[in-house]
């Protein structure tokens, strides 16, 4: 596995990293990893995305299943109150 080296983290963003890692039960590094994971995408995600991103837009250009237009709020409200 690659090993990353980062030099020069100014002291206050080690800190808040460094209560973070703690508030997680997680060492730095494992901290540091867990950032990288949540906010790099890899090939592969992106490639899940543009799927997801295609299936949606796929989607969206259906008609909907049923017909509208569909009653007013105040429409169902009256009919409601009618009964």
């Amino acid at each position: 596995m690659p090993t990353l080296y980062v030099e020069n983290v100014p002291k206050d963003l080690y800190e808040a990293l460094r209560d973070t890692a703690r508030l997680h039960r997680k060492s730095i590094s494992a901290e540091v990893t867990s950032i990288l994971q949540d906010h790099i995408a890899t090939p592969a995600e992106l490639k899940s995305r543009r799927q997801f991103l295609r299936e949606m837009q796929r989607l969206r250009s259906k008609p909907p299943l049923s017909a509208g237009p569909f009653p007013s709020s105040e429409e169902m409200t009256r009919q409601d109150r009618s009964r």
